[in-house]
This record gives C-alpha cells, structure tokens and sequence, in this order.
C-alpha cells in the first residue's frame, strides 16, 4: 500500500506541476496579445495620417530607427537583439497590412471615416514608442515558453476573438507569426 500511495502522490504532484506550468504562458501571453492587439489599433489613426497626407506607407528610415532601437533596449534586457529585431519588424509588417487594407477600402469607397486625426509625430509615434516598451516587458515574460511544443495551440486560444474584423485578425495573426519557434529535429 505504500508504494501505491508513494505513485498517487508522484501522480498529483506531476499534475499539479504541469498546470502550473500550462498557467503560465496564459498569464504571460494574454497582456502581450492585448498590447500588440492595441499596437495594431493605431495602424487605424496611422493610416488617417496617411490618406490625409497622401504620404506612403512605407517608411524605411523610420522602420530602421525603431529596429535599432528595439535591439538596444533587447540588450538592456538581456534578450536577444536578433529575435527582438524579428518580433518588431512582425509588428510594423501587421501594421502595415492594416495601413494597406484600410487605404484600400477608403479608396473603394471614395473616402476616409470623418474621424478626428492625431498628429503622428507628436501623438501617436510616442505612443507606439510607450507600447514597444510594454511590449518587450511582456515578451520577456513570455520568451521561456515560445520553444513549447503547446505554443501554437496557446497563441491561437489567446488570440481568439481579439481582434474586431477579419484585417485586423489577419495582422494580428502576422503580429504573432514570431512568437513560437518550433524546435527543428537534427
């Protein structure tokens, strides 16, 4: 009987162990789902400035800018600057898709939404510079489990019913195309 009870207890413990250890990506990848999920809402206003501007999409200074600087808070962090590289180059990709999606859509229909427009330099840039921040927070908190075998299954659950139309849940999708990293077998 004791060595019943000695496998029963070995059972429990295992059990509760791997609940943990399955809590804990949830609690770490809900908020950076949310963050990159808010990042890509500012692809709206960001589009705004564009169609008001006639301005392209596609600013390759400015990407570069903000890929060097998301390698030098990487290092500050001691996380690796090349995966941080990747998963903000993912989010001004998303970004972009929405920016691309929306124009197209205005350009469909003769005009923009007559919403108000924030300044892009000195309202929304510092605020996507506030997010990168969070952002790399939350993926520090994530990174022990993108190697997870679950990550995939994790980050479609977490991801479900984030986005509001079907554009933004495509780029919510290429936001998150970094986030797991599937082991390669030798």
């Amino acid at each position: 009987m004791p060595h019943f009870a000695n496998l029963l207890t070995g059972t429990l413990l295992a059990l509760l162990a791997t609940s943990a250890h399955a809590a804990a990506p949830a609690e770490s990848l809900k908020p950076l789902l949310e963050t990159l999920n808010e990042r890509l809402n500012i692809g709206d206003l960001v589009a705004l400035t564009k169609w008001d501007s006639g301005k392209p999409i596609q600013d390759s200074p400015r990407e570069a800018q903000v890929i060097a600087n998301a390698r030098t808070l990487a290092t500050e962090r001691q996380l690796d600057p090349e995966d941080v590289a990747q998963l903000i180059a993912a989010q001004m990709e998303a970004n972009k898709l929405v920016q691309y999606g929306l124009l197209a859509q205005w350009q469909a229909a003769g005009s923009a939404p007559d919403t108000p427009r924030p300044d892009l330099g000195k309202q929304i840039r510092p605020r996507l510079d506030e997010l990168q921040t969070r952002l790399l927070q939350q993926y520090a908190a994530f990174t022990p489990y993108r190697h997870d075998a679950n990550c995939p299954a994790w980050l479609a659950k977490a991801r479900s019913g984030l986005a509001h139309d079907a554009l933004h849940e495509l780029a919510l999708t290429r936001a998150t195309g970094e986030l797991c990293v599937r082991s390669t077998a030798p």
